[in-house]
């Protein structure tokens, strides 16, 4: 089905033979397995636990490992708030049975960001080489040689918007080597104002499928959320693309919604969009000891 929103003009880098088409866009997502559910973030806090145990808990179709936090000048670092990097290849693995586990790039810092193409066209071979199923002689893999991560999450919240539409659509021209296979998956997680002024450009690609909405940090955002959630589901209305709704899963974050608010004054109106996928939950740490997530796996 063809997208009802802009898409780049044809001079986009990569655009056309190195991109899938629509069809194949929806077509990867849908038969991933993972289609819905709820989404969390991991890595923001040491006391969260394991990748292993988030994934054990059976309540989360994807985990996302945050944040790739510096990036766009030659330079890489992947800050995971203390987590020892060399075990997290098994656990990734451990995952990967239940679950698809992601790398989010961005994050809170103002170390990152993409000042030419070339820039872009680095991080995503880079990213490709590093973490995905890209392989290269001499390339260091920190999760280890033979662990594959199945996407990558744009979380962008400092500077300026330019070249995150080449990064998304070199990523996903990767994936046109492979059969019935998606190995380079994308997801974006704007804030909830339609549209979003640092990954407005990149979403209208065409290519990132699962769109994580955030409705917390943001005192308007937890005002007008029916507002602004009306223009994301019109904009992408059909299954094609993934509407995710991004919430906090502690009290003390701007937009907290509690969970009885959530079942009879949210849910009514997120349901009536085809796109709604479930729910992003903010994040591992706080979802550990509140328990947030456990009842709205059945509501997904």
């Amino acid at each position: 089905m063809a997208p009802t929103h802009p898409r780049p003009p044809a001079s986009i880098l990569l655009l056309g033979a190195a991109m899938l088409s629509m069809a194949g866009l929806a077509t990867a997502i849908n038969s991933s397995g993972f289609k819905g559910g709820v989404t969390v973030y991991w890595g923001r806090n040491k006391d969260e636990g394991s990748l292993a145990e988030a994934c054990d808990t059976g309540r989360y179709t994807i985990v996302i490992i945050s944040f790739l936090d510096i990036f766009g000048h030659g330079e890489y670092h992947l800050d995971i708030s203390g987590h020892d990097t060399s075990t997290l290849g098994p656990d990734i693995k451990h995952c990967q049975s239940v679950a698809l586990v992601y790398l989010s790039i961005g994050g809170f810092g103002n170390r990152y960001s993409l000042p030419t193409n070339q820039s872009a066209l680095d991080l995503a071979d880079h990213l490709w080489y590093t973490y995905m199923a890209g392989h290269k002689a001499g390339v260091h893999r920190p999760f280890g040689d033979d662990v594959e991560i199945d996407g990558i999450d744009f979380f962008i919240e400092h500077g300026s918007p330019d070249n995150y539409d080449v990064l998304a659509n070199r990523l996903w021209s990767f994936n046109k080597g492979f059969r019935a296979r998606t190995p380079a998956q994308l997801s974006a997680t704007p804030r909830c104002r339609y549209p979003d002024r640092l990954l407005g450009k990149a979403i209208a690609t065409g290519v990132i499928g699962r769109i994580n909405v955030r409705f917390y940090d943001d005192s308007y955002c937890a005002a007008h959320w029916r507002q602004e959630w009306d223009k994301w589901a019109a904009t992408y209305p059909t299954q094609d693309y993934q509407l995710y709704v991004a919430l906090p899963a502690s009290e003390k974050v701007v937009g907290y919604v509690h969970l009885k608010s959530l079942h009879l004054g949210m849910l009514p109106v997120l349901q009536k969009a085809e796109s709604f996928a479930g729910f992003t939950i903010w994040d591992r740490y706080s979802d550990r000891l509140t328990n947030y997530s456990s009842p709205i796996v059945q509501w997904t």
